[in-house]
């Protein structure tokens, strides 16, 4: 399905990324629209993949993992495969990208504390070389997509 995304869709993605619970009525008031043809763009951007889901974000301090941390690998010879597989079973991992570059794999951690950390390297480094980058605060998260046209 093709939809196009036209200002009154662009704002409409605008809202649902400022709020993804706001009402119909809420994004309909923003973009001018009635409440039904908010729905009515909303599930055919849902059924174009254009709008992919909606998510809480959850605090990974206040759930007791201390540690947030980028992990490049650079995998061995004949292991690529094998981690791609396995890399979807660590709890620690929420969100992995196969990458360009002399690493193959980045990987965003949370874990409860370097002890944690040093233990989940531990399980990595079968796959091969591992390089951590503790973060230490978020200059940008989750920044909207916009349309830079």
């Amino acid at each position: 399905m093709n939809v196009k995304i036209d200002a009154l869709n662009w704002g409409i993605l605008m809202s649902l990324q400022e709020n993804a619970r706001a009402s119909f009525a809420e994004i309909g008031r923003k973009v001018g629209l009635t409440p039904p043809a908010v729905a009515e763009r909303i599930k055919k951007m849902e059924d174009a993949e254009i709008l992919q889901g909606y998510k809480a974000v959850v605090s990974h301090t206040l759930t007791g993992n201390q540690l947030k941390a980028m992990i490049t690998l650079r995998a061995f010879m004949g292991k690529l495969k094998p981690f791609l597989e396995k890399v979807g079973t660590f709890d620690e991992v929420i969100n992995c990208y196969r990458i360009t570059g002399n690493e193959n794999i980045i990987m965003e951690v949370v874990l409860r504390d370097q002890f944690h950390l040093e233990r989940f390297i531990d399980q990595l480094i079968i796959y091969g070389e591992a390089r951590t980058h503790i973060i230490l605060s978020n200059v940008v998260a989750n920044a909207p997509i916009t349309n830079r046209v």
